[in-house]
Formats: structure tokens, C-alpha cells, sequence
């Protein structure tokens, strides 16, 4: 049967859905401090005609703009999508007015409804990793999938997720693998709103259709989607309320190294040495948060020593 493992980490709460062969189905991280968060319901004031600003000073921009509000009303607003995080310009969060009473958003281990959860501790082996999580950190943040006969990059855009197909012939059957693999990855990594694919060219209708059919055997409802075209190029749209986990690496790649450098130090024995050799950024953000350090000391019993 399927289960979640949990972990309460440092700066972030993770989780990972694994199958009965204990592989990951799905990787979930929620960063500490990420921002209002999807099904939040708070007070608000509206600031312009199609944005809003919590209580708190976030700013969200709103699903539908209101009509009969005057700017400066007060409102409440419901979170709807977090923050994406896109180079230059994230995207802000989005919501929508309602009448529902004020309510905190789930956490991600109160989200977690649809199997069994097993939560971690740190004297116990290793759960996380012996199913792979290093392995889906490093493919969120390089883009390199590897499937049988082939590899998947992948780029997350400001316009869509970006999939490229390459890998040995015969295509057709690559091209069945990849969409399979493909499938595999958006789950994994909890990729939304517009994705493309860019299959090999494929010759024949039977042959797109087939491709098809892999990825609707695989990837869970609700999406929509086009057909391969000519090119070999798919589109699918599914809905979008968190940023991918490779928004999430990418966007800040010092902080997560940091925060996996502390889960690393957390489950060290407290029979080995207590010097930990992490780069200079790494070793900056874990001191600029008085917090993690905190956290650390009492979770260890022992202030780590930074070796840069």
C-alpha cells in the first residue's frame, strides 16, 4: 500500500509519496515563511481593482475583480494559488473575495488525506532517502530525467514547463517511454498550470495516438491536452495551486542546500565529529537565521562547527 513519509525538518516541511516498491510517486516541500498559502482565508483591504492586500502586507491579485467595491475597502480574501517564483518578477499570489469566515491555511501535513502517513525521526533509518528523495532534488534542480532508452530535460518558464525528449531509437517506441516518464515527472515533481512536450517527430497517426494513450494511462485526472501534432509537440493544462519543486530549488538554490545541510547535520550520530564542511553561501544563510541554529542546537544537543 502506498504511504506518506513525513518529515518536520529545519526551514521546511517535506514529504514523499511512495509506492509499494518504495519508490516516490510524489515529492512535496513547504518552505517556512513561503507566504500566504492556498485555501487561507484572511482580511484584506482591496488597493486596486484587481489586487489586494492582506492584513499582513502581502499583496494578491485577484481571480475575478470585484464589482460594487470601492479601493480601500475592507474585505477577505481566500488563497486560491501560492507565489511562483519566476526570475526577475514572481508572480504573486492569487485569490478570490469571499464571505467565509477567517481560517489558516493546512499545513502540508495536515494536506496529506489520501494514504497512510508515516512520520520520520531522525534516530530512525533513513526512509526519505532510501527512496530516492536526493535523486528528486537533484532532478529538480539540474532537469535531468532519466527513463529507460532516454532522457527527459526540463525547464520551468515564465510562459510554461518545458519537457525535451532525447534517447535511442526506434522513436516510436521512445516516444511511448518518454510520454510515460513524462507523466511520471509532473506528478513527481507537482508540476502545473501549462506544460509542453516536445516528442520526436513521429510518422503515422497510430504512432501519436499510442504516445497518447501512455501519458493518459499515467498521469492522474484532472488535466486537459492537445494531440502530438505533425512535430511531435503536446500541450497539457492542469490546474496550478503551488510552485513546482523545481520553482522551489531553483529560485533559491543557496536556501535549499542550506536546509538539506541541516536535515544532513540533524541525523549525524552524536558519536561523530561535530565539524561540517558546507560552501561559504551555505554556511552564511544557516547563520543568518538565529532560528535554524536554535532549532539545531535542541534537536541535537550540539552547536555545529562550519568548516567552509
Amino acid at each position: 500500500m502506498a504511504e506518506w513519509l513525513f518529515e518536520a525538518g529545519i526551514g521546511e516541511q517535506r514529504a514523499a509519496l511512495i509506492d509499494d516498491d518504495g519508490h516516490i510517486i510524489r515529492a512535496r516541500i513547504a518552505v517556512d515563511g513561503g507566504g500566504p498559502q492556498p485555501g487561507l482565508i484572511a482580511s484584506a483591504r482591496l488597493i486596486e481593482r484587481d489586487l489586494a492586500r492582506l492584513d499582513t502586507g502581502e499583496d494578491i491579485t485577484l481571480v475575478r475583480p470585484p464589482a460594487g467595491i470601492t479601493l480601500g475597502a475592507a474585505i477577505r480574501v481566500e488563497i486560491t494559488r501560492a507565489a511562483i517564483p519566476e526570475p526577475g518578477r514572481p508572480k504573486p499570489p492569487r485569490g478570490r473575495i469571499t464571505d467565509a469566515p477567517a481560517r489558516p491555511a493546512h499545513t502540508l501535513r495536515e494536506s496529506l488525506i489520501d494514504a497512510p502517513v508515516r512520520e520520520l525521526r531522525t534516530h530512525e533509518p533513513d526512509a526519505l532517502e532510501a527512496a530516492g528523495w536526493s535523486e528528486v532534488l537533484e532532478e529538480a534542480l539540474t532537469g535531468d530525467i532519466a527513463f529507460p532508452g532516454g532522457m527527459l530535460r526540463f525547464w520551468p518558464t515564465p510562459a510554461m514547463a518545458l519537457f525535451d525528449v532525447d534517447g535511442d531509437p526506434p522513436l516510436d517506441a521512445l516516444a511511448v517511454r518518454a510520454a510515460t516518464a513524462v507523466a511520471a515527472a509532473i506528478e513527481r515533481h507537482n508540476i502545473g498550470g501549462s506544460i509542453g512536450i516536445d516528442f520526436p517527430t513521429l510518422a503515422g497517426r497510430d504512432a501519436r495516438q499510442a504516445v497518447a494513450a501512455a501519458l493518459d494511462s499515467r498521469l492522474p485526472q484532472p488535466f486537459e491536452r492537445t494531440a502530438v501534432n505533425g512535430f511531435g509537440f503536446m500541450q497539457i493544462v492542469r490546474a496550478r495551486a503551488y510552485p513546482s519543486t523545481a520553482e522551489l530549488l531553483r529560485s533559491d538554490p543557496v536556501g535549499a542546500a542550506a536546509r538539506a545541510a541541516l536535515r544532513q547535520i540533524e541525523r549525524t550520530p552524536a558519536s561523530a565529529p561535530n565539524c561540517f564542511r558546507v560552501p561559504p553561501k551555505v554556511r552564511a544563510r544557516i547563520l543568518a537565521h538565529p532560528d535554524w541554529m536554535a532549532a539545531i542546537v535542541q534537536r541535537t544537543g550540539r552547536t555545529p562547527i562550519f568548516d567552509a
